[in-house]
């Protein structure tokens, strides 16, 4: 069985979420998804997520392609979290390109195009901006 494993945020849920988990899904047998904590993103980004991680646990295990969903609470950890759910292949979106390459002696790391003109950040802004 080909186990794949990617990570992310996955805060207000979009269609690129959607695309990167189904072509993550169709690389192997069993897709394993590391959700970052509330308290993770905060020390990535200066903020927390608009949807808490439980919400975002809860529409994460809900989508068909994904078999295993987990916490990661910490960057530093991502050698471990591939050990730990014996990974084959961890798949990430092109815009991480190159930085996990030094897992690649613990499995294959595959970058996966973004789709195109959507993201979370451009989401929240739009749904910010005043009617015109």
């Amino acid at each position: 069985m080909k186990r794949v494993i990617t990570f992310g945020t996955f805060d207000v849920f979009h269609l690129g979420h959607l695309r990167i988990l189904q072509r993550a899904k169709e690389m192997g047998d069993y897709l394993i998804v590391g959700m970052s904590t509330d308290h993770l993103n905060f020390s990535k980004k200066g903020k927390y997520p608009v949807y808490s991680e439980e919400e975002r646990m809860e529409i994460i295990k809900s989508i068909r392609y994904v078999d295993e969903v987990f916490y990661e609470e910490s960057l530093e950890r991502k050698g471990e979290y591939l050990k730990k759910y014996r990974a084959d292949i961890l798949v990430m979106g092109d815009d991480w390109k190159g930085k996990f390459d030094v897992y690649s002696s613990l499995c294959q790391v595959i970058y996966l195009p973004r789709t195109p003109s959507i993201s979370t950040t451009q989401i929240i802004e739009k749904i910010q901006k005043p009617c015109q």
